[in-house]
């Protein structure tokens, strides 16, 4: 059974007017969120990167929706701060609070001024890390010498249970490698057969925990302005790895995706005009077997999108959803 959840684009909206957007997502339909921790837009028409732990701080205690959140611990973030910024969160909203956990990008991390690391060496950063957290969130008193430092660090206030920490992957060798650590897997929409790859890669290397897909849409009732929406917000999105991990700027950003066209955006971006395709693509999506979809209107008005996919697209989804099941669909429970 798929649970359906509002992505907040840090990136592209005010935090006040995303707070606002979380709320009415919820009263919508929304069942669940989450949102990208990052230090700058994609592109400098996105415009915005309010700090995420803040911000969740706030959506927490004005809804009742479960919250993720992607982050890399390692460089701009010292891996004992993940862990009390998430022990904290767990402990005030017991089970609706998990953290992604990845190996981050040049973008995001260059502002303390330290190299930018090989992947192989992020790789590790990203699995010490998990670790260390992992001790810390149940109560060790930890010390660590590896690609980072801890000395004798603890947490005094935890959660009774830890907050779930989640893999991001985009790629199968990925999905592999967090399945050896995660408590779930997220990933983001691409080519159904890269998809139907990615789940079954990370089951079959053990990965445990729910299954978890982002799916970045544009929507308007004029097909021209979806496209443009698209376009002008998102196409700065379409680099796979290593591109996307190593770019330094949104300026550089910007600059690598002149030469996009309208139509390329369409192999990251599910853009309609249309309810009736959009509840058919994004049921095909959810169908390869996951158990959460967040959607993510490209668009930075909000308001338009919750409203009428609150009125037309979720009851559609769900409704699918208890057919598929033979019965009334029961709450999910939050990841674990």
């Amino acid at each position: 059974m798929t649970t359906y959840g509002f992505h907040a684009s840090h990136e592209q909206v005010h935090p006040a007017e995303l707070l606002t957007a979380v709320q009415l997502a919820e009263q919508a339909g929304f069942e669940a969120a989450m949102c990208s921790d990052h230090f700058a837009p994609w592109s400098e028409r996105q415009g915005h990167s309010g700090f995420a732990w803040s911000w969740l701080g706030a959506a927490l205690a004005t809804t009742s929706l479960r919250f993720g959140v992607v982050n890399a611990p390692g460089q701009r973030y010292h891996p004992a701060i993940v862990a009390q910024a998430m022990a904290t969160l767990g402990a005030m909203f017991p089970g609706r609070f998990w953290a992604a956990l990845g190996s981050g990008e040049n973008m995001n991390e260059h502002i303390t001024g330290d190299p930018w690391p090989s992947k192989a060496v992020r790789d590790l950063r990203l699995e010490e890390s998990v670790d260390v957290i992992r001790r810390l969130l149940a109560g060790e008193e930890v010390s660590h010498e590896g690609t980072f430092t801890v000395d004798r660090a603890r947490l005094w206030t935890r959660p009774e249970a830890p907050p779930a920490i989640v893999g991001p992957a985009v790629t199968v060798a990925t999905a592999r490698r967090v399945a050896t650590w995660a408590d779930g897997l997220i990933t983001i929409n691409q080519p159904l057969d890269v998809l139907r790859e990615i789940v079954p890669a990370y089951r079959e290397a053990g990965g445990r925990g729910p299954v978890a897909l982002q799916v970045h849409l544009s929507w308007d009732p004029d097909p021209a302005v979806a496209e443009q929406l698209a376009f002008e917000q998102w196409r700065t999105n379409l680099f796979p790895p290593p591109v996307c991990w190593d770019l330094e700027s949104p300026e550089h950003f910007d600059i690598a995706s002149a030469h996009v066209r309208p139509e390329d955006v369409h192999s990251a971006v599910v853009v309609s005009s249309s309810f009736v395709e959009l509840v058919d693509r994004i049921g095909e999506l959810a169908s390869i077997g996951f158990d959460e979809v967040y959607l993510h209107h490209v668009g930075r008005e909000q308001r338009p999108f919750v409203e009428a996919f609150g009125e037309h697209v979720l009851p559609q989804l769900t409704a699918t959803r208890r057919t598929e099941d033979g019965g009334v669909a029961a709450p999910v429970e939050a990841l674990r």
